[in-house]
């Protein structure tokens, strides 16, 4: 599972850095660990990290502050839903969105739009989430970890963890979703620096695309990440390098 979820973050990451989206992505881990575990960075381990991956970005406090209080239901008479949406995408591939938003209507609109005229369909509750397994999953750079790889797993199994794995560029421990917050809480008191910290829903299985799906795919999976209501996009889709 390691290394297929590693080439579909990879795929994402490489979206997100050819246009400049570092501070939307970062908001919008903000936004989801604050309205998951509350507002307070000191018990919400979530939140921290997600916290210190802006600051890290030199994304201004102002924005985070924003960001923490739309997430949590702080920012004004706005009443913001959560939603999940299922689809196919081109070749048959299954992909699943966290919507946040004020316009159900508007949003389905925009999302349905943006499925048709990509070679996607936009499906019904439960077509595709059956394919996916929601995971705690903390991302760690090799070159920050003070420890071996036999003693980082010690520690992660010790903190709460399920499962370690190395990864290009360093490691991922997976965790229950209800554990998370718990296994960064032990990592931070073990002097463990973490990158990133997220509840992720990780495909059980994956399909190959290539060729002109796999162009259509990552122009669909672009254009819904960078929608202001879409807060994660997750997809089954193991996309060649090339």
């Amino acid at each position: 599972m390691g290394r297929k979820w590693e080439n579909i973050k990879r795929s994402k990451a490489k979206l997100d850095q050819e246009r400049g989206a570092t501070f939307s992505r970062i908001t919008k881990d903000i936004m989801k660990a604050a309205r998951e575990g509350g507002p307070d960075p000191e018990t919400n381990f979530l939140l921290k990290t997600a916290v210190a991956a802006a600051r890290k970005a030199n994304m201004p406090n102002e924005n985070i502050q924003r960001a923490i209080a739309r997430g949590a239901g702080l920012s004004g008479a706005d009443r913001y839903e959560e939603i999940v949406y299922e689809g196919y995408g081109p070749g048959g591939v299954a992909i699943m969105m966290n919507i946040v938003t004020n316009n159900r209507n508007r949003t389905a609109a925009d999302v349905r739009h943006l499925f048709s005229k990509h070679g996607g369909s936009l499906g019904e509750s439960g077509c595709v989430s059956w394919m996916f397994q929601k995971r705690g999953v903390v991302e760690l750079d090799r070159s920050q970890v003070p420890v071996s790889e036999d003693e980082l797993m010690m520690v992660a199994l010790d903190v709460g963890a399920d499962d370690l794995q190395a990864t290009e560029d360093g490691y991922e421990i997976y965790t229950s979703p209800e554990a998370l917050n718990q296994v960064l809480k032990g990592l931070e008191a073990a002097g463990i620096p973490v990158e990133k910290g997220e509840i992720a829903m990780i495909p059980t299985t994956t399909v190959s695309v290539t060729g002109e799906d796999a162009d259509k795919l990552l122009k669909l999976l672009d254009l819904l990440e960078e929608h202001d209501d879409i807060q994660n996009v997750y997809t089954n889709a193991d996309i060649a390098e090339s």
